[in-house]
């Protein structure tokens, strides 16, 4: 399994009223359609998006649809995620043929399911999240990897400063997260750069990485960096980061953070001093822009840490996006692949 992927923007869709049930639909089957999906897979999209943003109208009282581009093994696929402030439900309940929290038929997240390769949820007194992720039939069952990711623009902007590629060969995987200087398109075009030369660059140690992405946004704004290379069924990891990149790994007791050095890629710092660190089979990667409040505990979350990245990852989002910045997440799962 070979992977080398930029994470696309995250479109995000508010459903506050019933015509933005269509706007949903139409967004995730325009979205399918760009990514190569046939007809019939495009229609699992299109059926998968309207049951979800009804759901949030009839139980949840409204809220926000994301839509984003997934990597699988061998495929690209739609991930659909609902953010409620409802009262929340038991997702094995709610998947049982009929069953109801608001007098309808109960069938929607029947529907989901039967389209959706990964569909899971998570429930507490903020509201409930639910996460699908849609990948071709022809792709397999095990076609998902256990990731999660969201690349957010800034409200009100189209363009996003902030970026993330994925390399995995031969059982090693680099991840890099760039957060360009500012927002806009000067940060959107640093990020660009850095993302480009990480998909040249492949599978890389994590200090030669950031002085190549130090050559490629020379001329632009610049921006943090943090780049982690790791065996996918875990070991030794290696770090790198230049600026406010927040990075760590955590398990079911405990959150190691992992430092970075002063400076902006593409302008000037001193030196990108790489880290070894231990991480076990079963451990989560986490890595984000400044765009998130970095004062999150996964501990506060009983059972979260060892749910899919993608939960994870929404997550923190919902609940620490600072709504002012560009936004970018990525958790990563050792031990999954």
């Amino acid at each position: 399994m070979d992977v080398n992927f930029s994470g696309h923007v995250t479109r995000v869709v508010a459903v506050e009223e019933s015509t933005q049930v269509g706007q949903v639909r139409r967004e995730a089957l325009a979205l399918a359609t760009r990514i190569g999906f046939d007809e019939t897979d495009s229609g699992r999209v299109a059926l998968a998006a309207s049951e979800l943003a009804s759901n949030l109208l009839r139980h949840g009282g409204g809220g926000r649809v994301y839509l984003s581009v997934v990597q699988g093994r061998d495929a690209r696929g739609v991930e659909l995620y609902t953010v409620d402030a409802g009262p929340g439900f038991v997702l094995s309940q709610a998947l049982v043929e009929g069953y109801s929290t608001g007098g309808s038929q109960g069938l929607g997240l029947g529907a989901v399911k039967r389209q959706a390769t990964l569909l899971d949820s998570w429930s507490d007194a903020r509201g409930t999240i639910v996460v699908a992720r849609i990948y071709p039939e022809r792709a397999g069952p095990r076609v998902d990897l256990a990731y999660g990711a969201l690349r957010l623009a800034m409200r009100g902007e189209e363009a996003c400063g902030d970026a993330w590629h994925l390399s995995v060969r031969e059982g090693q995987a680099t991840l890099t997260v760039i957060d360009g200087l500012g927002h806009g398109l000067p940060a959107t075009d640093a990020a660009q750069e850095g993302t480009r030369r990480a998909a040249e660059a492949g599978v890389d140690a994590p200090g030669q990485l950031i002085d190549a992405l130090h050559k490629a946004m020379s001329g632009t704004r610049g921006g943090a960096v943090a780049v982690a290379t790791l065996p996918l069924a875990g070991g030794e990891l290696q770090f790198s980061g230049i600026g406010n990149i927040n990075a760590g790994i955590a398990d079911a007791i405990s959150y190691r953070g992992l430092a970075s050095m002063p400076g902006i890629v593409g302008v000037q710092f001193r030196k990108a001093q790489a880290f070894n660190v231990h991480a076990a089979h079963g451990t989560l990667l986490l890595m984000h822009s400044d765009g998130l409040q970095a004062r999150w505990r996964l501990q506060d979350y009983p059972g979260l840490v060892h749910r899919h990245p993608a939960l994870v990852v929404a997550v923190l989002q919902r609940d620490f996006d600072r709504g002012r910045d560009d936004a970018s997440i990525v958790a990563l799962r050792m031990g999954a692949w």
